[in-house]
Parts: structure tokens; sequence; C-alpha cells
């Protein structure tokens, strides 16, 4: 059953062309201040190996911030691929203050998970007819389908959160879980990433 909706999922996102990210679940603060921010700051929390994709994820959310007329800033540009390491919450929050930052998202991976599923494409045609009147006919006319390379192929998941968070009052206002099965690139999965967390946040009140 895992199996063959893994392969569901797939031939549709093969066959529509449709984003390969989308929210799970969004949540924002009933007390929403009126205000629109001055500067908002992207902080990106990845492990070391992943830090070019933490930049990529970074760069995209900015610019699709700064396409909404908001003054938006990457944490690796500003601050370095460090940023707040070993500091105290006291340190990072008054240079925060001091560069105008009034907003900040951060950009976590929660887990990435690689499954194996069944490439449809080497099956979707049929033996043919005359092969399938006799068992040994058809029987080897599949088993060398299924058996040569690429018969199985892996995809992989990313599951992601980000949080916005208010810097007048220290307060979450936002928060989204995101899936994201199986970009074709690091470059498409920040792309993707950014257009859809911006949009939910304008949808949901959060950016003006």
């Amino acid at each position: 059953m895992k199996v063959r909706q893994l392969v569901t999922a797939f031939s549709f996102l093969l066959l529509s062309g449709c984003s390969t990210s989308r929210i799970i679940h969004s949540w924002q603060s009933p007390n929403l201040p009126l205000k629109k921010y001055d500067k908002i700051l992207v902080v990106g929390l990845l492990r070391d190996t992943d830090q070019a994709l933490r930049e990529k994820m970074e760069n995209h959310l900015v610019d699709d911030l700064r396409e909404k007329g908001y003054n938006a800033i990457s944490s690796i540009k500003e601050y370095g691929p460090n940023s707040f390491e070993g500091l105290t919450e006291a340190i990072v929050l008054r240079k925060l203050y001091e560069s105008g930052v009034d907003g900040i998202i951060t950009i976590v991976m929660l887990d990435r998970k690689s499954e194996v599923y069944y490439n449809t494409d080497r099956m979707s045609e049929s033996p043919d007819v005359l092969f399938q009147r006799r068992f040994w006919g058809y029987y080897s006319s599949v088993y060398d389908r299924i058996y040569e390379p690429g018969y199985y192929a892996e995809l992989t998941k990313y599951f992601w959160e980000s949080n916005f968070y208010e810097m007048d009052y220290k307060e979450l206002l936002y928060s989204a879980q995101t899936e994201s099965f199986d970009p074709r690139s690091a470059e498409r999965l920040a792309d993707e990433y950014g257009e859809i967390i911006v949009a939910d946040m304008a949808k949901r009140g959060i950016l003006k």
C-alpha cells in the first residue's frame, strides 16, 4: 500500500507539473499587530553539510519578501554562515535592534527522508499479447523489465518549519510546517518554498 501511494503521488507530480512543495499546517496569532515591518531577517537553521541549501533557502525567501515591498535580508549575507553561534540572547537582540530588524523568519529542516518507489515508466507498456498467452513468455518478458537497472528509484522528502517573530514583543506570530516532495534541484526547492510561505503569510494577514 505504501509503495502504491508513492507511485500515485509521484505520477501525479510528473503529469501535472505542479509544485513539489505544499504547506501541511499553518497558524497565526490571534493578536496580530497592525504594522508593516521595516526590516525582516531570514534565518536558516540547517546542518553544516547543508549550508549551500541554507543559502539558497534564505536568498529565495528574501527575494519573495522584497517582491512584496519589504526590506528583507539574509542572515548569511548580513552576519556570516555562523550567524549567532556562541552569542547570548542579549548580544543577539542588541545586534538586531541596532540594525533595525523588527521581524524574523526562521527556516528549519525538521527531517529528510528517502523512500524507494516503483518506476512505473518501465512498466507503462504491457507485454505483447503474444507473450501473454503463454506463462513463460509473459514471465520472461516482465522479469526482464523488473530486474533491469532503474526499475527501482528513490524519492526524497523534506519536512520544514518556518516561524515568524515580531521583535518589539518578542512573540511568535506565525508558524508553518511544509513538505517538499522530491524537488528536481535545490534551486527549485528554495524557489517554491519562498513563494508558498510568503503567499500564506500574506493570506493570513501577517504581511500587509
